[in-house]
């Protein structure tokens, strides 16, 4: 079993600035509110074009890995590529039916993963919580609730999602969480500064095995090491996994194949923490 890992100091980050595409964005706004009181004539020309400037912020948040709404960890930087690592990340547990044998699994491959957790899902079931970090792994944010608006919420109800479960993660594991991972991935353009208040990094993924809508495990350890290569982060669930034709959570059938294949291929999977800092 991986030792715990020790209590790291927080992540540096910088203060929240507006990208070049929300930046436009705010530009664009002023001009349309300049133009509709010089010239009201033309607030269809300038409704439309704010209306089409939204189109643009909700395609960017549907995109999770898109840096236009801010930073985002897609891969692991190249210090830690050269080291031959990659991050195993788990999304939306723990779940008391699933998240044991994760763990079990890891352990017998001495390897390391990030969990990003439910806050709810936490505080349920908080000795899976704590087992995560005991045995060498990370716990990170996955908002309190996990609500599927989550794309469509503001300022105010990120902040409220997002440091319950801080909050929650904290009490039960011990460590700040120092990472977030949205919902499917998906935002919008209010997130930003919530995170920088809280010192959290945005996380998306290099690939994924769409793990909790495809049963087959073959399936999903293709999309999985297709191209894979040192610095990448692979996405997985233990909450919400998809279950095979003979009622297995498909994580359970992928991960012992993943993780041989990275054992073949010399790549040492380790948690996010340990990459960046």
């Amino acid at each position: 079993m991986p030792a715990p890992l020790a209590s790291p100091a927080p992540l540096p980050t910088s203060p929240w600035r507006a990208t070049p595409l929300i930046r436009a964005s705010l530009a664009l706004h002023l001009l349309a509110l300049v133009t509709v009181l010089w010239q009201p004539a033309l607030w269809t020309w300038a409704a439309g074009a704010v209306f089409a400037d939204h189109l643009l912020l909700t395609a960017a948040g549907l995109w999770p890995r898109s840096t236009l709404l801010g930073a985002n960890i897609r891969c692991l930087p190249e210090g830690a590529a050269a080291r031959g690592e990659v991050a195993i990340t788990i999304d939306d547990g723990p779940d008391p039916a699933v998240t044991p044998a994760v763990l079990d699994l890891l352990d017998s491959y001495g390897a390391r993963a990030t969990f990003f957790c439910i806050g709810r899902r936490a505080r349920a079931h908080p000795e899976l919580a704590r087992a995560i970090v005991e045995r060498g792994h990370a716990l990170e944010n996955h908002t309190e609730h996990h609500r599927h608006n989550f794309v469509m919420l503001g300022p105010r109800a990120y902040t409220r999602e997002l440091q319950a479960a801080q909050d929650s993660l904290t009490a039960i594991g011990g460590q700040r969480p120092q990472f977030f991972r949205a919902p499917a991935g998906l935002r919008n353009p209010f997130l930003g500064p919530v995170l920088a208040r809280l010192n959290l990094r945005l996380t998306s993924w290099t690939r994924r095995g769409f793990d909790t809508r495809e049963g087959v495990a073959r399936h999903v350890l293709r999309r999985l090491l297709c191209g894979l290569r040192a610095g990448d982060i692979l996405l997985l669930h233990d909450g919400h996994a998809a279950r095979t034709t003979e009622g297995q959570p498909v994580i359970l059938a992928v991960l012992p194949e993943l993780l041989s294949a990275l054992n073949r291929a010399g790549l040492r999977p380790v948690t996010l923490r340990e990459a960046l800092i």
